[in-house]
């Protein structure tokens, strides 16, 4: 399958999770609003999601997929199915355990997720008792993860991307039918996040059998390819995992804040995820096995680097195409967005005006994101986990010192804000680290195109704002039928205008994208 093709497949999925995941917050801001209760549930969501991104879907898949592909490509099907057994085996060893003590020391880990909850009992029991619900899900996704990685590097990448639509229907059902008959509706989510562990991991193992592979679950050992795992691991917790490291320490912060911060910044990330997502896991879902296997290739045949690159380039033209947009558009249209969507119940003008100003910080980082994770691709597929880590200290560190700073000033926009702005300097670090090597080589095609990306949507982004100023986008306030109707007429007419500025701007012609589906998985493009 080439790039385009598994980015669409991907893509697709994912935007279709992403627009399950707004009816889920909907339901969510309608019900819970931005209070105590809702932080303490976006803590207790947090910190499953926090080490599952870290370990499952980050230092693990990053691992992971290289070797197995590799042993694919190089020794055949069986080899890397036994290594994904070996895996499988030791991953169960060491969560179950790890799981069971966090349950037990859950007050200790919310009050360092959240030290601010400590002098609020109502926000740090709640937040307590939901985590003890919802830390499950880190072991059950770890093992999805695991079973998609295997998906994936076989080409299949439909089960694993469709997997978190599963989530957010488990969300909405128990926002639907359970929250009436408990106390509150923190924990008919929480119940709702571990049911939802349940049914993903089901799912993925029902596609592995549909695709003719099972995995047997044989003793733990840690075998030469294991133990090479868990070396590419230890530093790719940090170099895959830097956003995480990042919303975690914006939620650290935000504690210290006055109520509803946490929830402000949930909110407001939910709509930046939306392109980071259907983009960004996108492309690194689909570049990390092809960019593998055309290293392996390489290396066993000539040592060309040309297919590699031109991934890489390829991957960075698409990504920033898409994503450069995205981030004007949200920052033009934020606060209609967001009124559009979440005004109605608990959730007033007040909070869309301050959930707004969040975006609108976030969205500035939305383009450098995408470069991260193309680049940390690169990276990832070369087997080098330690180079990324590097980075990700400084770029934390810096991130951290950014958001006490600029927190003390505009209050959780200036998290946001410090976190958008992260994301930029990891990717230039990035780029510099790979050009050091020779491993990247941007042609006159990828410039082109990726200015005339960034004029576009400056050019779109201006449209946009003229009409917010003569009142053309006025009546796209606090949610309703008319609202709804200005917002989407606005979205679509931003569409068009990049569009049709986009075509003369980056040289980008229709042909191209039908050309890059039909070509063969490894054929490289020249620039």
């Amino acid at each position: 399958m080439g790039l385009t093709r598994a980015l669409a497949t991907v893509g697709g999925l994912t935007l279709l999770s992403r627009v399950a995941g707004f009816v889920r917050d909907i339901l969510m801001a309608a019900i819970l609003g931005a209070g105590p209760i809702a932080d303490a549930f976006f803590v207790a969501l947090k910190l499953p999601n926090l080490f599952r991104r870290l370990t499952a879907e980050g230092a693990f898949s990053v691992s992971f997929v290289p070797l197995f592909s590799e042993a694919l490509e190089r020794r055949g099907r069986p080899t890397a199915l036994r290594f994904a057994e070996d895996a499988l085996a030791v991953m169960l060893a060491v969560l179950a355990p790890v799981t069971l003590l966090a349950v037990l020391a859950m007050p200790g880990l919310v009050g360092v997720i959240a030290p601010g909850f400590l002098d609020d009992p109502v926000r740090f029991a709640a937040a307590v008792d939901f985590a003890r619900i919802t830390f499950p899900y880190l072991m059950l996704m770890s093992v999805t993860a695991l079973l998609g990685g295997v998906l994936n590097a076989l080409d299949r990448f439909a089960p694993f991307a469709a997997a978190p639509i599963l989530f957010n229907l488990c969300l909405i059902a128990s926002l639907l039918l359970l929250a009436p008959h408990t106390a509150d509706a923190g924990w008919a989510v929480s119940y709702g996040v571990a049911a939802a562990g349940v049914v993903q991991l089901l799912w993925l193992a029902w596609s592995l059998r549909r695709a003719g592979v099972s995995l047997r679950l044989p003793a733990p050992s840690l075998s030469p390819r294991i133990r090479r795992l868990f070396r590419l691991m230890g530093p790719g917790a940090i170099g895959a995992g830097v956003m995480q490291i990042n919303l975690f320490i914006d939620v650290l912060i935000a504690s210290l804040l006055p109520a509803g911060a946490i929830s402000y910044l949930y909110y407001a990330d939910r709509l930046n995820q939306l392109p980071l997502g259907v983009i960004g896991i996108a492309i690194g879902t689909a570049l990390l096995p092809l960019l593998s296997r055309q290293l392996a290739v390489d290396a066993r045949d000539d040592g060309d680097k040309a297919r590699a690159l031109a991934t890489q380039n390829r991957a960075l033209e698409l990504g920033l195409l898409l994503a450069v947009p995205c981030a004007a558009g949200l920052i033009a249209l934020a606060e209609p967005i967001i009124a559009v969507l979440f005004e109605r119940g608990a959730f007033d003008a007040t909070t869309t005006h301050a959930v707004a100003a969040a975006l609108m910080a976030y969205a500035v980082g939305i383009p450098g994101y995408i470069v991260v994770k193309v680049l940390s691709t690169a990276f990832h597929a070369r087997q080098d986990t330690a180079t990324p880590v590097k980075i990700a200290i400084v770029c934390t560190v810096l991130n951290t010192l950014g958001s006490l700073g600029l927190s003390q000033v505009i209050g959780h926009v200036g998290i946001a804000l410090s976190t958008g702005l992260t994301a930029w300097l990891n990717a230039i670090l990035l780029y510099r680290a790979l050009a050091r090597t020779g491993d990247i080589a941007v042609g006159r095609r990828t410039v082109r195109r990726v200015l005339g990306s960034l004029a576009a949507a400056a050019l779109m982004a201006a449209a946009l704002t003229a009409a917010d100023g003569l009142g053309w986008l006025a009546g796209a306030g606090a949610a309703g039928p008319t609202e709804s109707l200005t917002l989407a007429a606005a979205v679509a007419a931003g569409a068009a205008i990049y569009a049709g500025l986009a075509v003369p701007l980056t040289g980008l012609r229709p042909a191209d994208l039908g050309q890059t589906l039909r070509r063969r998985r490894g054929r490289a493009e020249t620039d």
